[in-house]
């Protein structure tokens, strides 16, 4: 009987990594779900297109909820490899990428997921810190996730789950992979691919002559968010006293600028007016 007891415990310990890597397969995928979906709501918030989409503007809270999820479930997947019995995989090894002979795929993961957790701790410092200096790290969650689909998609081929990726992975990956390109396109473009309408009475492209814009902002309205400083940092600035400043009468080249950082007002408070030189 006694002779029977080591391979009591080895089944036990098999039995138990079955669980936690069951547990470490749905949060992993419900983590990437939830990244992918913060990314795309993000990207719809920041440009304007989701009070397009909905009608509603106080929608950063859903933004912040999808986020949080994001890196719980990718927190808990990660968790679950230091509790594995027949595997060795410590906490450091968790926490250090190429620790101990660390694989690129697991290094690509622990870099993602912190680089994700960085930038939620520095979420509250954005009133703080030099704002240009806060939104680049910010947008370092671009990078975050891109790895972090990387590793995904190895960790997929690894484990033989590439079928299930490749079915709902790319379903999800295309559409947030779409709309995170789109956010970068210029406005004559996106008025082209009809994602962006043109402000009344101005040209995609406005020359030197005719037709000119002033830039109005309501200050019951805005809220100080900086999105229109990050899309036209020439036009609209806030100060050190967190007061926004912005040039009333931009020059031609700015137009396009201009008009991007009013369609991105999350609280729709910038108003542009066609003027006569």
């Amino acid at each position: 009987m006694f002779h029977q007891v080591p391979l009591l415990l080895a089944q036990a310990s098999a039995d138990q990594d079955a669980g936690v890597k069951s547990v470490a397969q749905l949060s992993a995928r419900l983590a990437y779900a939830t990244m992918c979906a913060t990314l795309a709501w993000g990207v719809l918030i920041a440009t304007g297109w989701a009070h397009k989409i909905t009608g509603t503007q106080g929608l950063r809270n859903t933004h912040m909820v999808l986020a949080t999820l994001a890196i719980a479930f990718g927190s808990l997947h990660a968790f679950c490899f230091t509790m594995l019995k027949t595997i060795d995989f410590g906490l450091l090894k968790v926490l250090v990428p190429f620790v101990n002979g660390g694989q690129l795929r697991h290094a690509l993961g622990i870099v993602g997921l912190e680089l994700m957790i960085a930038i939620a701790f520095t979420v509250g410092l954005r009133k703080k810190a030099l704002y240009r200096k806060w939104l680049r790290f910010h947008q370092m969650a671009y990078v975050a996730v891109t790895i972090t689909i990387i590793h995904s998609w190895f960790g997929a081929i690894a484990n033989g789950n590439l079928a299930i990726l490749w079915l709902a992975g790319l379903t999800i990956l295309i559409p947030t992979a779409t709309i995170a390109i789109a956010r970068f396109l210029p406005p004559e473009i996106l008025m082209r691919l009809g994602m962006m309408e043109p402000e009344p009475g101005f040209e995609p492209e406005p020359t030197g002559g005719g037709n000119a814009m002033d830039v109005s902002v309501d200050n019951h309205r805005c809220h100080r968010y900086g999105v229109c400083q990050a899309e036209a940092p020439e036009v609209f600035q806030l100060i050190d006293d967190n007061r926004l400043t912005y040039e009333r009468r931009p020059s031609p080249e700015l137009y396009a600028k201009t008009r991007t950082a009013a369609r991105s007002c999350p609280m729709r408070a910038i108003e542009l007016r066609e003027r006569v030189r």
